[in-house]
């Protein structure tokens, strides 16, 4: 008759911890039904679910067991698993299973706890919690501005309540100073491969209609146009037009000056790196301008952009574009044309955006992420990073700080 025991072996890590333990239940045909291992600051805990086939044999491997564990100076312990509930932790790995993404500039036990709380309350159970970013000093005096920190939990079970499951986590970010994601954990999540970035206040810290205006002398009256169309008060296509109708007359030159000083966000050329070293295409999808979206495409050696073509003639600005205009449902149209002549599923995209004429992209991508966004845009996008700069996604594609360029 067959036993099964839980063992949980804990204490200072050390080298050759594993392979001494796991050599002692080889010598008695044990099987391993699961084993999982963490180690805290050179802390260890391994935990190991283990089938000894003769359960007259348990007596000299829990024997042997204690006696390396005192050679090891580590602790031992053993709990015997009933059948029927091994039976019942078996049937349950058909639960769905989920992640949930914390990050900051810095978490807090009380992050931690409000996370695990709405867990909790919705009869879910964390199956793991794994930190992604990396060390970070105490002895700093000040808070680093770049300094990131992020934990991924792994959870899993059922749930009909699953919307107000995610609002609940989503309404912690409105007291904590956190982002939370949450994703269904399937294989398109592990298997993205296009990105498109809108341009302005997402890919670059600025509006560059509101630069061109500037120049021109209306700054303040398109800014006030730009800033109504964001947050989704008037038409995308009528701010446009008469945003651009004010730069009638602008010398082409001031284009070069602008597109040689744009500011690129925090962790853009990070997270452009990385993408790109996994295989990932890389595009701009922008209600800005080409002229532009050209400059960063070279700058940073990306796939494919699309936006709106200035009109010029004689060196000047005609305050129109050539063709129409790239506004939030053409954004989604030449999104779903990227991913098709990739030759892949929208399931496997990621959007990220800031401004209303975003969310048809954001709507349809396998990761929408709104970025630093405006109210009406964080409101009705699946995800929003507004603590970390575009390098946090990274997170939550369950890329360590370790494995990143």
């Amino acid at each position: 008759m067959r036993e099964i025991l839980l063992l949980t072996i804990s204490g200072q890590d050390h080298t050759g911890v594993t392979a001494a333990f796991t050599d002692i239940l080889s010598h008695h045909d044990v099987n391993i039904l699961d084993i999982g291992q963490s180690v805290i600051h050179d802390s260890l805990t391994l935990g190991m679910l283990i089938e000894i086939p003769d359960a007259k044999e348990s007596g000299a491997v829990k024997k042997e067991l204690l006696f390396l564990a005192h050679e090891h100076n580590l602790k031992v312990d053993f709990s015997l698993i009933d059948s029927n509930d091994y039976e019942t932790w078996v049937h349950a790995q058909g639960k769905p299973r989920y992640i949930v993404t914390l990050l900051g500039r810095k978490l807090t036990a009380g992050n931690i706890s409000h996370i695990a709380k709405v867990i909790s309350h919705y009869g879910l159970d964390i199956a793991e919690i794994t930190r992604l970013s990396g060390r970070f000093s105490l002895q700093q005096e000040q808070q680093d501005s770049s300094e990131r920190a992020c934990v991924e939990f792994s959870i899993r079970g059922n749930t009909e309540e699953l919307t107000a499951f995610q609002q609940d986590l989503l309404a912690i970010t409105q007291d904590d100073e956190v982002d939370v994601a949450f994703q269904v954990d399937s294989l398109y999540r592990r298997n993205r491969r296009l990105i498109v970035f809108d341009m302005d206040s997402t890919l670059i810290q600025c509006e560059v209609m509101d630069e061109l205006a500037k120049a021109a002398g209306v700054g303040e009256k398109v800014a006030a146009i730009t800033e109504s169309a964001m947050l989704g008060e008037i038409p995308f296509d009528e701010s446009f037009e008469r945003r651009l109708a004010t730069l009638n007359g602008l010398d082409e030159s001031v284009l070069q000056k602008i597109a040689d000083e744009l500011p690129i966000t925090e962790g853009a050329e990070r997270l452009i790196q990385n993408l790109k070293r996994l295989g990932y295409k890389v595009g701009i999808l922008s209600g800005g301008f080409s002229y532009f979206a050209n400059h960063l495409k070279d700058k940073f050696d990306l796939d494919c952009v699309s936006a709106n073509e200035l009109d010029i003639v004689d060196g000047k600005l005609t305050g129109k574009v050539k063709g129409d205009i790239v506004n939030g449902e053409k954004k989604a149209e030449l999104f779903q044309e990227m991913a098709k002549r990739i030759g892949i599923s929208m399931e496997q995209t990621i959007a990220v955006g800031d401004g209303a004429n975003d969310l048809p992209m954001l709507a349809i991508a396998g990761l929408g992420v709104a970025f630093h966004a405006k109210p009406v845009v964080k409101e009705n996008a699946k995800h929003a990073i507004s603590t970390l700069g575009l390098d946090g996604i990274l997170y939550l594609l369950g890329v360590r700080d370790r494995e990143a360029l």
